[in-house]
């Protein structure tokens, strides 16, 4: 096992688990939801009067962070090694994972588990397994 060095950074991802952690601790500190983003789209597609709002400023920020950023920096190329049935597959299992498990990783692995809420210990457990599996089942079984 070797470490590629140009790619490792740390201090950068520190600072990105920091920020998503404090604005995760903000958000129910002032909003009384858990920032998990299946849930706050999910509110979207059967809306509850007042509470759309919230929902849409969310991901407008989501969305808008990174064209903001584009502004002052130069955004990091994105290099996407599969093809576009593979990437449906994939999209169409993640949201299934996501509405069987009652969650998304962002909501069980950040605001679940800063909880301390064995459902979100469990789902983050078999969210991490099964990502073991599949990259160990891709790099070494598949190719």
């Amino acid at each position: 096992m070797s470490i590629d060095w140009i790619h490792f950074t740390p201090w950068t991802s520190l600072a990105g688990g920091l920020i998503i952690g404090a604005a995760a601790a903000a958000f129910v500190l002032f909003n009384g939801r858990i920032a998990g983003i299946s849930g706050i789209l999910g509110g979207l597609l059967r809306p509850a009067r007042g509470d759309i709002g919230w929902r849409l400023a969310f991901l407008l920020g989501l969305v808008g962070a990174p064209l903001a950023y584009a502004m002052f920096a130069a955004l990091p190329a994105v290099t996407v090694v599969a093809d576009t049935p593979t990437l449906v597959i994939a999209g169409l299992l993640v949201g299934l994972g996501t509405r069987y498990g009652a969650g998304c990783t962002s909501g069980h692995g950040v605001c679940g588990l800063s909880r301390q809420s064995p459902r979100s210990l469990a789902a983050t457990a078999a969210f991490m397994l099964a990502g073991f599996a599949t990259v160990f089942a891709m790099r070494h079984l598949f190719t």
